[in-house]
């Protein structure tokens, strides 16, 4: 594939991951609809749309997938919602984003790899980052609602652990958001009295499930045998930014000096840690 094509999937790919964010946050900040149906319409779409996507391809019907994965992505994408209650697109974005990599830095380590100096260095930047923004003060995130975004973050990171190696991914991610979607009608149903539908946030959620969800991930995976493993993990450190920025330029959020700061650490020391080589492998002497 020529570079420049590369270049501009990945790009695309960047720029729908951010736009959940913001899609979500637009939703439940200036439209009426509740999260939990929030979430049951984007998994729907979602599903949908990866389900086309799967046939138009020609390959087999999209059967793959668990429902320990499933459960995984569930969790990620009411976590996801329900703490964009509360938190700004970038904030909500830069939690996420961490926990999925500390997530997944964290299973490697319990699978027997170790740190090189600079990579430890960097993880206890970017853990120094997390607790700077988190800690309290007027300018810091809604503690529940960045604890939810926490577990969304860890259950995207596991689900990113479970996909490895189990075949084509756009299969097994439509076949797992199909497997999600009873899972969020339940919540929906559990939550029914709470239960708020609009125009606006539908569709809002609609866009978030097809077009940034389903779509974008089709684009990911298409870009994604040719980049090295490094260069996609590092490239995402720019989904945070895009988030913030768009917050700022479509959202009216503030751009905070503590939010800069913990940028900069997270960003910077999950950088470190993905850019400084593989971890040392596990040292098997008895």
């Amino acid at each position: 594939m020529p570079s420049a094509r590369i270049v501009a999937l990945t790009l695309l790919a960047l720029l729908a991951f951010a736009g959940n964010s913001l899609l979500c946050r637009a939703a439940l900040s200036r439209t009426h609809i509740d999260p939990a149906s929030f979430t049951t319409v984007r998994l729907l779409a979602g599903a949908l749309m990866l389900w086309m996507l799967v046939r138009l391809r020609g390959g087999p019907n999209p059967g793959k997938g668990n429902c320990l994965s499933a459960l995984a992505l569930f969790g990620y994408a009411a976590g996801f919602s329900f703490s964009y209650l509360h938190l700004s697109a970038g904030a909500g974005a830069l939690i996420l984003f961490g926990a999925v990599q500390a997530t997944m830095i964290a299973y490697g380590l319990w699978s027997g790899e170790r740190l090189r100096p600079r990579q430890l260095a960097g993880l206890l930047l970017a853990g120094a980052g997390l607790a700077g923004l988190l800690l309290p003060g007027l300018s810091a995130p809604p503690l529940a609602s960045a604890l939810l975004m926490l577990g969304a973050g860890m259950a995207w990171g596991i689900y990113s652990v479970r996909g490895k190696g189990a075949g084509d991914a756009l299969k097994v991610t439509a076949g797992n958001f199909l497997r999600a979607v009873p899972m969020a009608l339940a919540l929906s149903l559990v939550l029914l009295h709470s239960a708020s539908f609009d125009p606006a946030g539908t569709w809002y959620a609609v866009l978030s499930g097809a077009l940034t969800s389903g779509v974008g991930y089709a684009v990911w995976y298409t870009a994604l045998p040719f980049l090295k493993s490094t260069t996609a993990a590092a490239v995402q450190l720019g989904v945070p930014v895009i988030a913030a920025v768009g917050g700022v330029a479509f959202l009216d959020e503030p751009l905070t000096l503590r939010l800069l700061a913990a940028s900069i650490a997270i960003i910077g020391g999950i950088a470190l840690v993905v850019l400084a080589g593989k971890p040392l492998p596990a040292d098997t002497r008895a």
